[in-house]
């Protein structure tokens, strides 16, 4: 009777068995180690790599450029009840949408009051806000409160510079003013006025020359 049995291993093959057991222990300890290595330079691929979000616009600044243009006219503005309010001439305006102004070349105003009064201005410039309630006056400037037409109630105001606040019927300036009434003659470095709470300040270097009234 004849017995085979299996070859055992021989010894060649048992160090390599070792070294191969041996080499896969250790990669087992550092496999964690290159796992969050390879996360590592994915991640920072990734944020080489991709776009980042488009910088933020400055907002734009509206440019001071007119909208829109008016030669030689003339506006006119109404109460409620159909009476004229205002009435503004000129050689030529410029509206600016950007502060809602109207600039006007050689302007002429006309504006009455809820009790009829009549107040003209005229300037070589004139600088009103959209709705026309006020107006600064530039050069030659010349306010008259012509009242209900009589001459106590006229009174000038002559400037370079007169800012009328048509609505509230007051008349303000940080320059020179000249103030005509009759015969009086008033001059102060700057001057404030309200005709509703019969008002006048005068300010700086005050000169007035003032007449008797009839009969005195």
């Amino acid at each position: 009777m004849i017995e085979a049995t299996a070859p055992g291993p021989t010894p060649a093959r048992r160090p390599r068995r070792r070294v191969w057991r041996r080499g896969l222990d250790q990669l087992s300890i550092y496999l964690p180690v290159l796992l969050m290595a390879a996360v590592a330079l994915m991640t920072y691929w990734l944020a080489r790599n991709t776009p980042g979000a488009a910088p933020s616009q400055a907002p734009k600044v509206a440019a001071h450029d007119p909208d829109y243009f008016m030669r030689r006219f003339s506006v006119k503005t109404f109460h409620g009840d159909g009476r004229l309010r205002s009435e503004v001439f000129g050689r030529e305006a410029r509206h600016y949408p950007d502060t809602d102004t109207i600039e006007i070349d050689e302007p002429r105003i006309r504006s009455f009051n809820e009790r009829g009064e009549l107040t003209e201005a005229v300037a070589r410039k004139a600088i009103s806000n959209g709705d026309g309630s006020e107006v600064q006056l530039l050069g030659g400037a010349q306010v008259t409160r012509l009242g209900n037409g009589s001459a106590a109630a006229r009174i000038e105001f002559r400037g370079e510079f007169l800012h009328a606040f048509l609505q509230t019927e007051r008349i303000v300036s940080h320059k020179p003013v000249q103030i005509v009434r009759g015969n009086d003659r008033l001059q102060a470095d700057s001057v404030a006025y309200s005709h509703l709470e019969r008002a006048l300040e005068l300010k700086g270097r005050a000169r007035a020359s003032l007449s008797p009234s009839a009969g005195r």
